[in-house]
């Protein structure tokens, strides 16, 4: 069997974190029992500082959020990056394409509308968590 690799963006785990019964953290949670959840070191980074900040605060209790990077990061496998490219008009984003292209992921999972304008890219599938699920 072919194991299925997904990326998911940190605006999908930050809601899958905030609201554990959304369509974000459904795609998550389907994405995880369906396949592996591929991160990059830089990925990974970029999820703790933005549960770090202080808007979450209200919402996270710090115990909670380091909870959910353990669980996370614990779940999720780490891809070396080898290629990287400059691709996406809001460079920040493109730590995801270089996961996705260096891991061979089949999708990539995200409500960022610069990632999404670029579906599907090196035959990498970008979608929202939406139609992620509606792909079944």
């Amino acid at each position: 069997m072919i194991e299925r690799r997904w990326v998911v963006d940190t605006n999908v785990l930050v809601a899958h974190a905030l609201m554990p019964a959304g369509t974000a953290a459904r795609a998550v949670e389907r994405a995880a029992r369906s396949g592996v959840l591929l991160v990059s070191r830089e990925t990974l980074a970029e999820l703790v500082a933005v549960l770090a900040r202080k808007k979450f605060v209200r919402y996270l209790t710090s115990q909670a959020r380091l909870d959910y990077l353990r669980a996370f990061a614990g779940a999720a496998k780490l891809v070396e990056i080898h290629w990287c490219g400059a691709v996406c008009r809001d460079p920040n984003d493109d730590k995801f394409l270089h996961v996705a292209v260096n891991g061979q992921a089949d999708a990539i999972i995200t409500g960022d509308a610069d990632l999404l304008a670029l579906h599907p890219f090196h035959g990498v599938d970008i979608l929202t968590p939406a139609d992620f699920l509606r792909r079944g």
